[in-house]
C-alpha cells in the first residue's frame, strides 16, 4: 500500500502573493466593467420625475452608443464623435457631461436629433413643426414636492411606446419657446419634469444645458437598481438601510 503524496505547505510569502494576485485580478475586472461597459449613478434631483426620483441608484450602459472621451474619465479627450457606436434615439434617457462644465454629469431625455427643429408651444413639444403624440393621464404625485399639483402626460416615442412627463399647469417659464435647430453632431435634451428642469431649452449662460455634443454622452440609462428614501445620505451611516423597496429593479422607459 503506497502513501499518497502530500502537497508541500505554502509559505506565508506565497499565500500573500496569491492573495494580492486575486485582489488585483478582481479589481481589474471590476474596472473594465465600470469604465467600458456599465457605470452606476445616483439621481440627485427631481428633474426626471416621475420616472426617476431623487435617491434612485441607476445603471448606465456605456456600450449602447459606443465610446467617447466621456466614457473614460481618466483619459485625455479623444476628439469629436464616438468609436464603434451609434447615436441615441429620440426618447432615450441618457447620462452626459454638461457641455459647459464636463466635471458635472446630468441625466435627461433625448427629444431632438441632429438637424431637428424643436419647439415648445403652450407646453406641447413639437419636433419638426409637428406635435409629438401625447395624452393627458390625470393627476400625478411629485415625489420631492408632494404639495405641488402636477398632471401626468403620456408622450410617445417613435416606436409607439410611451413615457410619463409632469406638467405643472399653463403659463410656466419655457412653456412657449423659440424654435431650436439642433446642430450636426448634437442632441437636444429635456427633463420629464418639464416645469422643473434646466435643460436644452436654457442656454449655458443662465445655467442651462444648451445643445449636447455626441461625444459628451456617457451612455444609456437602463435600470433603477435600488433607491434610497428622502433624508438618506452617504455621510449618515444610520440611513444607509433607509431603502425604497418599491423602486428596486425598475426598467427605465
Amino acid at each position: 500500500m503506497t502513501k499518497s503524496a502530500e502537497a508541500p505547505a505554502k509559505s506565508a510569502g506565497q499565500e500573500l502573493k496569491e492573495l494580492v494576485s486575486t485582489v488585483v485580478t478582481a479589481l481589474a475586472i471590476a474596472l473594465v466593467l465600470r469604465v467600458a461597459l456599465f457605470q452606476p449613478f445616483t439621481i440627485p434631483s427631481s428633474s426626471m420625475e416621475p420616472g426617476l426620483v431623487t435617491g434612485d441608484y441607476i445603471i448606465v450602459s456605456k456600450f449602447s452608443y459606443g465610446w467617447s472621451y466621456a466614457s473614460f474619465p481618466l483619459l485625455p479627450p479623444m476628439g469629436e464623435g464616438r468609436v464603434l457606436g451609434k447615436g441615441p434615439q429620440r426618447g432615450d434617457v441618457v447620462v452626459f457631461h454638461l457641455p459647459s462644465d464636463t466635471r458635472k454629469d446630468l441625466i435627461k431625455r433625448v427629444v431632438g436629433l441632429p438637424g431637428d427643429r424643436v419647439q415648445v408651444m403652450e407646453g406641447v413639444l413639437l419636433i419638426n413643426d409637428k406635435p409629438i403624440p401625447r395624452k393627458v393621464d390625470g393627476p400625478g404625485f411629485d415625489h420631492d414636492d408632494p404639495e405641488q399639483q402636477v398632471t401626468q402626460v403620456l408622450e410617445s416615442k417613435p416606436d409607439g411606446s410611451t413615457y410619463v412627463t409632469f406638467d405643472r399647469g399653463p403659463g410656466r417659464p419655457m412653456d412657449d419657446t423659440q424654435t431650436y435647430v439642433v446642430p450636426a453632431g448634437h442632441y437636444f435634451m429635456m427633463g420629464d419634469n418639464r416645469d422643473n428642469s434646466l435643460d436644452s431649452r436654457f442656454p449655458p449662460e443662465v445655467g442651462g444645458v444648451g445643445y449636447v455634443p455626441e461625444e459628451a454622452i456617457i451612455g444609456k440609462a437602463q435600470i433603477v437598481l435600488m433607491s434610497w428614501k428622502a433624508g438618506s445620505s452617504l455621510f449618515k451611516p444610520w440611513t444607509w438601510l433607509n431603502l425604497d423597496g418599491g423602486r428596486f429593479f425598475k426598467k427605465i422607459d
